[in-house]
């Protein structure tokens, strides 16, 4: 399965055949542009359309190596020819916000060492939690300014896939506080010049569309 998001996170619309469709509602597709709920970053909603017939996609979720959409009706079929059109409004807010996570987290990092423990994005508001041996309230504005401050300088955000012995090499690369599963690629999500984090996700394509 092609995971088009990977590539691309500005792609809204995309062809496709249906591979799999499982009780009626289950689809897998040969490639797809939906991101699934992952990195505590919640799915991409949208609708699958063939012949003029829209199905609402309602959720996607990732399954062992594939993707499944979840439609509201029934009534794809394997074989079927469907054009997949993204929600953007959503997706790019979660682009948006997931970019300003990154952003934050380099600024506590660099400044404390603090690991991410936890993060959830969302429609009214995102939270990230952090490992921080002291809190101290007085700290938060100055991360806030100097988290601005590269929002401000709208900074070039680039997606690359490198070996993960390489990748591995770069610092700070990992900033969770857990361990990356193994892997042979690791995705990279580098605003250039300041920071470089292993994720999934989606992202703008510069700090000044944050």
């Amino acid at each position: 399965m092609d995971a088009l998001y990977l590539s691309d996170c500005y792609l809204t619309e995309f062809e496709a055949t249906v591979e799999a469709v499982t009780d009626d509602r289950f689809v897998i597709l040969d490639k797809t542009a939906f991101y699934p709920n992952a990195g505590g970053q919640p799915n991409d909603l949208g609708v699958l359309v063939r012949d003029g017939d829209e199905y609402p996609v309602v959720h996607v979720r990732k399954m062992d190596d594939q993707v499944s959409h979840e439609i509201s009706d029934p009534g794809l079929m394997v074989g079927d020819f469907v054009t997949g059109r993204i929600d953007w409004d959503r997706r790019y807010l979660f682009m948006r916000s997931h970019t300003a996570c990154h952003v934050l987290s380099a600024v506590i990092n660099k400044e404390t060492g603090a690991l991410i423990t936890g993060n959830q994005i969302g429609e009214e508001k995102t939270r990230v939690d952090f490992s921080l041996k002291d809190f101290d309230r007085s700290q938060i504005k100055s991360f806030e300014e100097k988290a601005n401050e590269i929002i401000d300088q709208k900074i070039p955000v680039e997606i690359k896939i490198l070996p993960a012995k390489e990748a591995l090499k770069i610092p700070s690369i990992v900033k969770l506080k857990m361990e990356l599963p193994e892997m042979e690629e690791i995705r990279i999500i580098d605003i250039v010049g300041f920071d470089a984090q292993a994720c999934g996700g989606t992202h703008v394509q510069n700090t000044g569309e944050i």
